[in-house]
């Protein structure tokens, strides 16, 4: 389902838009809407900051794999 935005915008900006729509065949509703796809997937990967202050800590360690795990595991409570 489509909707329709309005923006004001610059002249030059109005002008120049038109122009690179010409230019790479796309309309200027499909160049804005391919603009805010962009912003929301990079949206989608940003990280709270308390979150992104721990990403990729883990990275560094080294970590047995999941069938050493069992194996310990088994080793450890099978008795």
């Amino acid at each position: 389902m489509t909707k329709k935005l309005t923006l004001s915008l610059d002249s030059n900006i109005v002008d120049f838009a038109h122009n690179f729509a010409q230019e790479s065949n796309k309309s200027i509703s499909k160049i804005v809407e391919d603009f805010f796809i962009i912003l929301k997937e990079q949206n989608k990967t940003d990280l709270p900051k308390d979150l992104a202050e721990l990403h990729g800590i883990f990275e560094r360690m080294n970590y047995p794999d999941k069938y050493e795990l069992r194996k310990i595991f088994h080793e450890k409570y099978s008795n």
